[in-house]
């Protein structure tokens, strides 16, 4: 069974087996945001716990 390498870009799972990812809006744009706002993008988010099976189909080694 092989990875989907777009999953494995964007998810890494956690010690408690939770799945994490990147927060959105970090790209480009970012010269309207406040410092607090930028600030607040810097850490990751868990997925929602719906869209965790799915997830967890496409990196079953991680």
């Amino acid at each position: 069974m092989k990875t989907k390498s777009a999953a494995k870009k964007r998810f890494r799972k956690t010690g408690t087996g939770k799945i994490r990812r990147g927060a959105k809006g970090r790209r480009h744009i970012l010269t309207k945001r406040t410092r607090k706002s930028k600030r607040q993008l810097r850490g990751g988010r868990l997925v929602h716990k719906a869209d965790e099976a799915n997830i967890k189909l496409l990196i079953p080694y991680a």
